[in-house]
């Protein structure tokens, strides 16, 4: 009986971990580039754990415009300034694409510009806090979820 019950405590254990560790990451949060919380971060990116691709939400800016021009079209349309020049400081594509969404959807005093400088500069800041900054009335959460997701859409729809 002892042995038995040994056994199952061990299956139990075995099945509940990878679960939990799923779910729990260091501070609490999503892991860095992925989830959508409060403070604006990035949306989850649908890849697995062995994807490399260049093209995902997570990858450096530099490398993923190397690899998808369809994406860099999209951010000088939304910015009005080369894909690279406009990346540049961000630490993954997806938030420089989200950055550029809520630059045009909110017309953000000063632009996208205004944007970067509070997310990439020193003492940077989410893009979620960059929007309460800049745009005090707007709903930041809301907006930050919504260029999240639009960026999300951007990245898939232009690594096709």
């Amino acid at each position: 009986m002892k042995r038995s019950v040994t056994l199952l405590s061990a299956l139990a254990l075995t099945f509940a971990v990878p679960a939990v560790a799923q779910r729990s990451h260091p501070g609490g949060g999503p892991p860095s580039g992925r989830g959508s919380g409060s403070d604006g971060s990035m949306g989850a990116s649908h890849s697995t754990a062995g994807d490399t691709h260049a093209d995902t939400p997570h990858g450096s800016p530099s490398e993923v415009l190397s690899h998808n021009t369809a994406i860099g079209g999209k951010i000088k349309s939304l910015t009005g300034q080369d894909a690279q020049t406009a990346c540049g400081g961000f630490k993954n594509i997806g938030q420089c694409v989200a950055a550029a969404h809520v630059a045009k959807n909110l017309a953000i005093p000063g632009g996208f510009d205004a944007l970067k400088a509070k997310m990439t500069g020193s003492g940077s800041v989410s893009l979620g806090k960059a929007i309460e900054s800049l745009t005090p009335d707007a709903d930041a959460k809301a907006e930050a979820k919504k260029a999240n997701r639009q960026a999300s859409d951007d990245l898939k729809e232009t690594s096709s």
